[in-house]
């Protein structure tokens, strides 16, 4: 079950979903409408390996905006920080960016129960466009969970997204047995 505007704002009144910063203009039928933020990042390395650290250069998105190009992948981050702690939420491009060329996440779209950070993106486009922090880039959705939750992914042992940041964050698949 998605939930509602209303039932996104009782979440939030009851410290179940964050949401900052949070302003009410973004916040749709079913959906927080989440933007840009300031940071974007490439990998170093042309041919990326999956089982070592693949090191990102940082960089902002200066005032004209910057223009993204095909065939390269891009992390950026929200600029907002969320928590969920009893539903699930899926972040989406929303359909403006998506009209725009923009993927913003490649198969990170859903997080887990207990999930509390900023969101990093994976964003590849199929032609130039310029984009600019601040933007809208997404939506979150939230589903009802069904059930008892034993593993919460901010209470996880071995989680790997867990230290709350306003960069993107590159891949940590190196930390994984395999």
């Amino acid at each position: 079950m998605i939930l509602s505007d209303v039932k996104i704002l009782e979440g939030i009144e009851k410290g179940e979903i964050v949401i900052e910063p949070f302003d009410i203009s973004n916040l749709g039928t079913n959906s927080y409408d989440v933007h840009l933020g300031k940071s974007l990042a490439f990998y170093k390395d042309h041919i990326l390996d999956a089982k070592k650290h693949n090191e990102i250069v940082h960089f902002d998105i200066p005032e004209e905006g910057f223009v993204l190009h095909p065939n390269t992948l891009y992390l950026g981050v929200t600029e907002e920080y969320t928590e969920t702690h009893n539903s699930v939420p899926f972040l989406e491009g929303k359909s403006s960016v998506g009209r725009l060329g923009i993927d913003i996440h490649a198969t990170a779209g859903k997080g887990d129960v207990g999930f509390c950070n900023t969101w990093t993106l994976e964003i590849s486009c199929t032609h130039p466009v310029r984009v600019y922090a601040g933007m809208p880039i997404g939506q979150l959705i939230y589903f009802m969970v069904e059930g008892d939750i034993k593993n919460y992914y901010n209470k996880k042992v071995g989680a790997k997204y867990n230290t709350r940041t306003i960069k993107p964050v590159e891949s940590m698949m190196w930390k994984n047995k395999f």
